[in-house]
C-alpha cells in the first residue's frame, strides 16, 4: 500500500504541475496564443482550457469524492488525446506530439494507483 500511495502522489503531482504550468503559459505566453489562433481555435477556448486545467490540477490533488476524481481523469485524458490530435493535424514535429503521450502515460499510472488505493480501502466509486 505504501508503494501505491507514493506512486499515486508522484504521478498525480507531475500531472498537476504540468497542467498548472501549461495553464499559466496559455494565459501569459503570446506565442501560445498565436499557436491556438494558427490552428483555428478561438481565443476564448485557450482561456477556457487554461481555467479547466487549473481546476483539474487542484481537484486531482485534493481529497474529493471518487466521482469527481473520475471526471478529472476523464477531462485530462481528453485533453491529452486532443493535444496529440491537434499537434498532428497542425503538422507539428514529433517533439510536440511526444509530450501529450508521455503525460497520458503518467496520468494512467496515477489513475491505476488511485483505483488500487480505493480497492484496498473498499471505497465504492459512486459516492
Amino acid at each position: 500500500m505504501k508503494t501505491t500511495k507514493i506512486t499515486y502522489w508522484i504521478s498525480s503531482a507531475i500531472v498537476a504541475v504540468m497542467m498548472t504550468f501549461s495553464a499559466y503559459a496559455y494565459l501569459t505566453v503570446p506565442a501560445i496564443k498565436d499557436n491556438f489562433t494558427q490552428i483555428g481555435f478561438p481565443s476564448f477556448f485557450r482561456i477556457e482550457l487554461a481555467m479547466a486545467k487549473m481546476l483539474g490540477a487542484v481537484l486531482l490533488l485534493l481529497p474529493v469524492a471518487a466521482r469527481i476524481k473520475e471526471w478529472v481523469y476523464a477531462g485530462f485524458a481528453i485533453t491529452f488525446i486532443s493535444a496529440f490530435i491537434s499537434h498532428s493535424a497542425a503538422g507539428d514535429p514529433v517533439s510536440a506530439k511526444v509530450g501529450p503521450v508521455v503525460f497520458m502515460a503518467i496520468l494512467i499510472v496515477s489513475y491505476l494507483s488511485y483505483h488500487k488505493m480505493l480497492a484496498v480501502k473498499n471505497v465504492p466509486l459512486m459516492q
